[in-house]
């Protein structure tokens, strides 16, 4: 954690937390399902590490539709702790002039929800997913990471900074799984990151299609505010060209992926001994809170978190 004399005098960081989607494969809103010992989100957690690492407001894109729910049960939680604020990600926020394709009912993508979050965002953020499990280590990076470059640029682009996971440490054992997967330069620079669906367990490890050790993206972004004029025109341009098909998203990922071809920005990949899990499949809680309850019985964490 941050001294208070650094905090007055650091920008104030937010964490952006994805939570609109419905997460169909799981079977309902896996964001407010109990997995901690006293009843915990896997996302108290990672607010928890979030405000131990010296972030000062977490702002939840959440939908309309489960928006009373969704405060509730979680939002009211971090009342006292932290600033908490929220933002909508709808369907039809769209460019000026465009219109939802006939049919249309699958959210538009990641990328899109934190475009739908843009007024809301003046400083530097970090980016996590509301149902993932990042650590603490991973949290205390992004907001080192936040506090030393913003505003900074190298050679002439902002930089930007990623948390990256071994593929072999994402997996689920209870189906496939879809995963940004990196390559990444000796320097700890991203140079290309590809969209992979379909991955399964089986098909990581020794000498199998995917190598274990593999860099993947979890969305745990650090960004400043320079991301956020690049974000708009990567999701027109993206909407000019596919906002005409029902099921296209526009992923988060691939948006960062295409600055960085185009040598528009630069994303520095932050190492982690942070173990990564999730709630993909309703088969997955059990595990998840296993290694909740180890963490609690190890110290890492009080239980009830506070």
């Amino acid at each position: 954690m941050i001294s208070p004399a650094t905090a007055a005098t650091s920008p104030l960081l937010t964490l952006v937390v994805l939570a609109a989607g419905m997460g169909s494969r799981y079977g309902g809103l896996k964001q407010i399902d109990p997995m901690g010992p006293s009843g915990e989100t896997v996302l108290d957690y990672t607010v928890h590490d979030a405000v131990r690492a010296g972030f000062g407001r977490v702002l939840f894109i959440i939908r309309n539709d489960f928006a009373d729910a969704f405060r509730a049960s979680v939002g009211e939680r971090f009342a006292g702790r932290v600033q908490v604020d929220y933002a909508f990600q709808e369907l039809d926020d769209l460019p000026e002039g465009g219109a939802l394709p006939v049919g249309r009912m699958k959210p538009w993508g990641t990328g899109h929800a934190l475009w739908c979050a843009r007024a809301a965002l003046q400083g530097p953020f970090a980016v996590v997913n509301a149902d993932d499990f990042y650590g603490a280590q991973s949290l205390a990076a992004l907001a080192a990471f936040l506090r030393a470059q913003s505003g900074g640029v190298a050679h002439g682009v902002p930089v930007y900074a990623m948390v990256g996971f071994p593929l072999g440490n994402t997996l689920s054992e209870h189906g496939a799984v879809s995963r940004g997967v990196c390559t990444v330069a000796a320097y700890g620079a991203l140079r290309v990151i590809e969209e992979h669906t379909g991955i399964l367990a089986a098909e990581v490890g020794a000498g199998r299609r995917y190598d274990p050790a593999t860099p993947v993206s979890m969305n745990c972004w650090g960004f400043t505010p320079e991301f956020l004029p690049q974000l708009d025109a990567g999701w027109r341009g993206f909407f000019a060209a596919r906002g005409g098909e029902e099921k296209a998203e526009f992923y988060l990922p691939a948006a960062v992926n295409a600055l960085v071809q185009a040598g528009a920005a630069q994303v520095r990949v932050l190492p982690t001994a942070d173990h990564w899990f999730g709630v993909t499949y309703r088969e997955d809680k059990p595990r998840v809170q296993a290694a909740l309850a180890d963490l609690v019985a190890r110290g890492v964490y009080p239980s009830p978190l506070r």
